[in-house]
């Protein structure tokens, strides 16, 4: 696509609150947003990273057919400690045995992140941040579960509130962990031309 060109519109297929704000860092605001339904169950055996990868492409192809006119933005996040895929955390004990696996340790987030086409091409980024917690005290988790902070994130924290104070380290995007790493979603705007230089 030309920089020149007419844009075409621009879909998100999330109903993420947060992406939204984040896009709105790079100065992009989605035309519509149309969260994509889909079965986001791992594959037997599936590694965090390729589930990630999956599910973004998954995305961007259920939502493309609703706007075929129009770029279909899609990610997803997934957190893994080794081959292990945490839970989007929907109950409490969720949330607790995901603490329970991060306190102390060095966890992965992977973001993938799918542009579909109208021309029907899909353009796909897979970001891998890595993220390691202190030792979590009982008092810690407690408040943390008592906040709600953790309801449908992956991995059962979000890293821009409150749980920011238990990362002791983090190599690579800070906005991957968050949900959407803004630099590569921003060059496969850039490389269709959608977003100027």
């Amino acid at each position: 696509m030309s920089a020149l060109a007419a844009r075409p519109p621009l879909v998100l297929a999330s109903g993420s609150p947060r992406r939204v704000d984040l896009l709105a860092r790079i100065g992009v605001t989605p035309d519509r947003i149309l969260p994509a339904d889909i079965d986001e169950t791992p594959a037997r055996d599936e590694l965090p990273r390729l589930l990630a990868a999956r599910l973004s492409r998954a995305k961007a192809a259920a939502v493309a057919p609703l706007a075929p006119d129009a770029v279909v933005l899609a990610a997803d996040t997934v957190v893994g400690v080794g081959r292990r895929i945490l839970p989007k955390a929907e109950t409490e004990a969720e949330a607790r045995q995901c603490l329970d696996l991060l306190s102390g340790r060095r966890h992965r987030v992977h973001t993938g992140v799918a542009l579909a086409l109208p021309d029907g091409r899909v353009l796909t980024r897979l970001v891998e941040s890595v993220v390691t917690f202190q030792r979590l005290t009982a008092q810690q988790v407690d408040a943390y579960i008592a906040g709600g902070e953790w309801r449908g994130k992956a991995g059962g924290y979000t890293i821009q509130e409150s749980a920011e104070a238990f990362v002791r380290f983090l190599s690579g995007s800070h906005s991957n962990v968050v949900g959407l790493p803004l630099y590569e979603t921003a060059q496969l705007l850039r490389g269709i031309g959608w977003l100027r230089p």
